[in-house]
């Protein structure tokens, strides 16, 4: 009965949540999407419109994420874990979710304060005082909070006591060590400490986001001279940005063309025209991703939308799951330079890069990589054994040409409204899901209405993660930043004699490290803004070293064994991880081969954004 109580209170929550924060994403787009059309046609813009923003986007991240965290949406590393025998594995699940209530705690409580102190605070045009933006996190803490109740109430009793004294033990731990040991400690030995927590428990499970948040907060209490109101305070700051909003958009264009069958029409096509060359399928599989990362931006919607296409096709065809799956990996960490990618977005929103610069840059770089994917798959091909594919009348390829047209206008359409001015990358994206939705909806009519809710609850979903996972991230940038980090970074550099080559191999080298241990984005949240300012005063384009970041990042999400997208491509494409991390050898030395051809040559870089005017300093 107590069960039956917890799945109809949950049930209700999840239903209260994925309306506040549908209704947040969806009013917004409504609001962007007006707000260019009255600037255009009418000469009346909506001057509110960045205030409405950072409150939408305040929204979403924390009350989604708290929602986030109930469906397992966040990204976390469980392949010690998962390895363990059932006791202990179900004990580190419980103990866990103990973290995350412990978090929530904390930080509501510490939220408190940042409301009391934004009070007075008012936005110029609304004259809203600052607490409303601060009051999403304070609401998401309480919502994370009954989530993370929830989720140990399912679990057994044994689990949850074992993983409960676990977490009791380390909090005793941390508090004995903090009176003894760490008033003596430096700074720099502080924030070491932090990152150590911040992998362990990474490691063990926590979510990425939930992880830099405890090593921020552990840092603080180390510290004893800063209040915790810090961290509420640069999390709500850091999603504060209106050109975040481009996120949830093109993730929700992204889902839109996945649920409304644009993303089939377009890897059908691409399969009509390459689908009898050597390894056939898997080169379309790379050609695909390059098409579709240049819509959606969010690389789970890509390596879903193309993979599921392609699974039953490869399967039909006799090509090994194993090859397919490492294949679908590659190519996907190629396309965080296919604008308009996350990365992208949240590196143009955490550094002076220009977005639309950024998008522009990528384009070639990423069709070098391709093309070395392509060379590779192409000499491997000659020893699988695969069936043919059947060749299609000129009917058949005249009609799945018609089909693709009008989706493959939408990335067109996107870039030509950014580089000619028309409209902001984040004002595009609203107009992607107003596309996609005409498309999906209207033309195609894959997408009843009775679905789009789900639809919208989903992306909003994942975006909330997403967007979470930056908060997390800014705030404990800002703890590197408090410990002097960068100075020491610019010292090291200093010592290396100026060498640029040096610089280059060493920041790739970290960013696929890091970008594997740490999923990626929060790697490139955390070492972009610290490194980028080192790069003009070796003679290298922030602009350019910004892609070989970007690159370096998506490389390492989708390094075996610890890269989480490597296990999605894994997943989708059903294939085993053990024989599929060995197949993926070459393809990850193929990727790094084409990212230093891209981080040697700049020019790769750089022509594009001269053509069109971009400064590439």
């Amino acid at each position: 009965m107590t069960r039956c109580h917890d799945w109809r209170a949950a049930t209700i929550l999840d239903a209260a949540v994925d309306l506040v924060v549908g209704t947040a994403l969806i009013g917004e787009l409504l609001v962007v999407i007006t707000d260019v059309l009255g600037r255009t046609f009418f000469d009346t813009p909506l001057l509110w419109t960045d205030e409405v923003s950072n409150l939408a986007l305040s929204v979403i991240a924390f009350i989604g994420g708290a929602i986030a965290y109930r469906r397992e949406q966040h990204v976390f590393i469980r392949t010690i874990v998962d390895r363990m025998p059932e006791r202990p594995r179900h004990a580190c699940y419980a103990f866990v979710d103990w973290v995350v209530l412990g978090i929530a705690v904390v930080c509501f409580q510490a939220s408190l304060g940042l409301l009391s102190a934004r009070w007075d605070e008012l936005t110029p045009i609304l004259e809203m005082r600052g607490t409303w933006l601060a009051l999403p996190l304070t609401i998401g803490m309480v919502v994370l909070g009954l989530y993370a109740s929830i989720r140990l109430r399912a679990q057994s009793a044994h689990a949850v006591v074992v993983g409960g004294i676990a977490a009791v033990g380390c909090l005793a731990t941390v508090m004995l060590v903090h009176t003894f040991w760490l008033p003596s400690l430096s700074t720099g030995a502080a924030v070491s400490v932090a990152l150590v927590v911040v992998l362990a428990t990474a490691l063990l499970g926590l979510p990425i986001g939930f992880a830099l948040i405890l090593g921020t907060l552990l840092f603080l209490y180390s510290g004893g001279l800063i209040s915790f109101v810090a961290l509420p305070q640069n999390m709500v700051d850091g999603v504060s940005r209106f050109v975040l909003l481009a996120l949830p958009f093109f993730i929700l264009a992204g889902f839109i063309m996945e649920a409304g069958g644009i993303s089939r029409r377009l890897v059908m096509f691409v399969a009509s025209l390459v689908g009898r060359l050597r390894g056939g399928l898997l080169q379309v599989t790379v050609i695909s991703m390059y098409l579709v990362s240049g819509i959606s931006g969010s690389k789970a919607a890509d390596v879903a939308a193309v993979g599921l296409v392609m699974r039953d096709m490869l399967e039909k065809e006799g090509y090994d799951a194993s090859e397919a799956a490492a294949v679908l990996a590659a190519s996907a960490a190629m396309g965080e330079c296919v604008p308009p990618s996350i990365a992208m977005l949240v590196l143009g929103s955490v550094t002076s890069l220009s977005v639309g610069a950024l998008f522009a840059a990528g384009l070639i770089p990423a069709a070098v990589i391709a093309l070395c994917l392509m060379l590779l798959i192409y000499v491997r091909a000659a020893r699988m054994n695969v069936q043919p594919s059947v060749t299609l009348g000129l009917r058949r390829h005249v009609h799945l040409a018609a089909d693709a047209i009008i989706p493959g206008s939408m990335p067109v359409f996107l870039f030509a409204g950014i580089f000619t001015g028309f409209a902001t990358p984040t004002e595009v994206s609203g107009f992607a899901v107003a596309y996609g939705l005409l498309i999906a909806v209207l033309l195609y009519r894959e997408l009843p209405l009775r679905s789009l809710a789900r639809v919208i609850a989903t992306a909003a979903t994942v975006a909330a993660m997403v967007l979470f996972t930056l908060a997390a991230a800014q705030g404990f940038t800002w703890v590197l930043a408090a410990a002097q980090i960068p100075q020491m970074l610019t010292q090291v550099v200093a010592a290396s004699h100026n060498s640029t080559a040096l610089f280059m191999v060493s920041s790739i080298i970290g960013l696929v490290v890091l970008g594997s241990l740490l999923e990626g984005l929060p790697a490139l949240l955390i070492l972009a803004p610290l490194l980028l300012p080192m790069a003009p005063g070796l003679g290298i384009s922030q602009l350019h070293y910004g892609i070989v970041l970007l690159i370096a990042m998506g490389i390492g999400a989708f390094l075996p064994p610890l890269g989480v997208g490597f296990y999605i491509a894994c997943a989708v494409a059903r294939a085993p991880m053990d024989r599929a991390s060995r197949i993926m050898v070459p393809y990850v030395a193929v990727l790094l081969l084409g990212l230093l051809l891209v981080a040697f040559i700049p020019w790769l870089t750089l022509v594009f954004p001269r053509l069109l005017g971009f400064a590439v300093y």
